[in-house]
């Protein structure tokens, strides 16, 4: 699991060329709602070793961001061979973040 929201990320094609699941969540390193949201979030992963998770900075410009309609911090894309299969917008349940981790990387 990252820790930092990263400045770059990937491009659109290659989320939709990827294999396998894929969180992709979009955020800031000083958000309040993000870092609210990392210790269930954190549980949660343990689970489920196999899961790509990309933490990516998100603001005004940011294309990755843009492309999935991102408006709130912390937004999580599950995603399994390139496909949305959840979304989660500020979650703070650990139950809600596994159930929609289930969804793509069956344990």
């Amino acid at each position: 699991m990252e820790n930092l929201y990263r400045e770059t990320a990937p491009t659109r094609a290659q989320v939709e060329s990827s294999q396998g699941p894929v969180l992709l969540e979009f955020g800031a390193n000083w958000c309040g709602h993000c870092r609210s949201a990392q210790p269930a979030l954190a549980s949660a992963m343990a689970a489920h070793g196999d899961v790509a998770h990309h933490k990516i900075e998100d603001g005004p410009g940011r294309l990755l961001g843009r492309a999935f309609a991102v408006k709130l911090w912390p937004t999580m894309v599950f995603l399994r061979d390139g496909k949305e299969v959840a979304r989660l917008v500020r979650p703070l349940k650990e139950a809600d973040i596994s159930a929609a981790l289930a969804q793509i990387d069956p344990v």
